[in-house]
């Protein structure tokens, strides 16, 4: 595992040296750019690390800004490697928001390619849950958007940075963190009643990675998990054998997967306990916009309707 890591941190040395000098060579060539583009051109641009940063961002933004994930949708975040038109984006961006809690791992080194682009982490002010085992033992999980009250925490950082680059259009910005922020409240309180329907006995989310650790605090669930954070190996025999241990001993009826790694080791645990599979959550990205999940909003519907009627019909 070491030896791997050290590999992919070198190959990914070398991808953005390389893309650093296709930065240089592309500022250097001819304005093609039509006049739709110089209209959109005229607005500010954000880019985000990946698509649920993006629509939280955007609905802070309004028409005000243009915000942009680095991230395509179905991206698998934690290794992401970024290619030469992410740093190209990202040169000529005005501002970059990003999760933080070793959530990017690549991002610190993208960072380090692109010149006086000032960035903001959206989990300042958030207390993190620390994990509990694997490589990351005691490191923050990093999902902390899963809880739709430290959601508004992201919308208020996002408001903060959004004033800070374009002050002049301020109200714009508090009116629309307010109002998203109320949705937010309010789909709270849906998933709260929602997952209230699951008897004690069954409160129990076995997933893939242990992406739900806020959720499942937010409302009362015990979290059972294949591997902690998604890392270059995964589904190991040992991790899914102690999974099924733990699925045996609390007769578990369903478990999950999420929609950005493979569900096979997940599928093993179902074939051996006799639990249902209850399908795939979404956590790191969105879906396309005729998906399930196209909004952040519609991913917290989604993932809670998913959870509780697995839980409480299995």
């Amino acid at each position: 595992m070491a030896a791997l890591a050290i590999l992919n941190q070198v190959k990914q040395g070398f991808l953005l040296a390389g893309i650093a000098l296709l930065v240089g060579l592309v500022g250097c060539g001819p304005d093609v750019s039509t006049s739709e583009d110089s209209a959109a051109s005229d607005k500010k641009v954000v880019l985000t690390t990946f698509t649920i940063l993006a629509d939280m961002a955007q609905n802070v933004a309004g028409d005000e800004l243009r915000v942009e994930s680095i991230t395509r949708i179905g991206a698998e975040i934690h290794g992401y490697e970024p290619i030469p038109s992410d740093l190209v984006k990202a040169q000529k961006a005005d501002l970059i928001l990003y999760n933080g809690m070793n959530l990017e791992r690549w991002f610190e080194q993208f960072l380090g390619n692109v010149q006086a682009v000032p960035s903001v982490i959206l989990t300042e002010g958030i207390e993190p849950i620390a994990i509990a085992e694997g490589p990351y033992t005691d490191k923050p999980n990093p999902h902390a958007w899963m809880s739709p009250q430290n959601a508004l925490i992201y919308v208020e950082n996002i408001r903060q940075a959004f004033i800070e680059l374009d002050p002049e259009n301020e109200a714009t910005y508090n009116a629309n963190a307010e109002a998203y922020s109320e949705q937010l409240t309010a789909i709270d309180e849906e998933l709260q009643a929602n997952l209230a329907k699951v008897p004690d006995g069954q409160r129990y989310l076995v997933s893939c990675e242990g992406a739900f650790s806020y959720l499942a605090n937010d409302y009362d669930l015990e979290e059972i998990y294949l591997w902690p954070i998604n890392a270059e190996q995964q589904s190991t025999p040992k991790q899914i054998q102690g999974v099924i241990e733990e699925v045996k001993a609390n007769d578990i009826a369903t478990v999950f997967c999420e929609s950005t790694v493979s569900d096979e080791g997940q599928q093993e645990v179902a074939r051996a306990t006799g639990a249902k599979f209850g399908g795939n959550l979404y956590v790191d990205s969105l879906s396309t916009e005729d998906g399930p999940v196209p909004t952040f909003i519609d991913l917290l519907e989604y993932d809670t309707q998913v959870i509780s009627e697995g839980l409480v019909s299995p």
